[in-house]
């Protein structure tokens, strides 16, 4: 697990930024699409498919791109509708999570321990 220090993790909002727009762009997307993907994957033995079955496929590999160079970053994804990232860092000893999500200021302001979650956001 890579460990942040704060300014570390200030520096990589402008690079994942854009990358959370694009995924929940991309989900929003494929929510549209979620009964038409059904019906195709219910007809598959019969030939199936879908008339936007290449831009659906194509969506589902940015988004596993964009996943993985999180994981590669050491970023924490977790919530792609709200653009929620975390990012380990040691704080008095300890291993806790920086939180920030879309829609928030360029700089980290919030952490939580590991196993508090969203919902035990504390100000830096």
């Amino acid at each position: 697990m890579r460990l942040f220090g704060l300014n570390e993790a200030n520096e990589l909002i402008p690079v994942i930024r854009p990358k959370l727009a694009r995924l929940k762009n991309f989900y929003s997307k494929l929510n549209d699409m979620r009964e038409e993907a059904r019906a195709a994957a219910a007809a598959s033995e019969c030939g199936g498919g879908m008339a936007a079955g290449p831009v659906y496929v194509k969506m589902l590999y940015e988004i596993g791109k964009i996943t993985s160079e999180f994981g590669e970053m050491g970023v924490q994804l977790k919530d792609y509708s709200r653009g929620l990232v975390d990012f380990p860092c040691l704080r008095k000893g300890r291993v806790v999570l920086l939180c920030w999500q879309l829609g928030e200021p360029d700089k980290i302001e919030w952490w939580h321990e590991t196993e508090a979650g969203f919902a035990g956001r504390q100000r830096l």
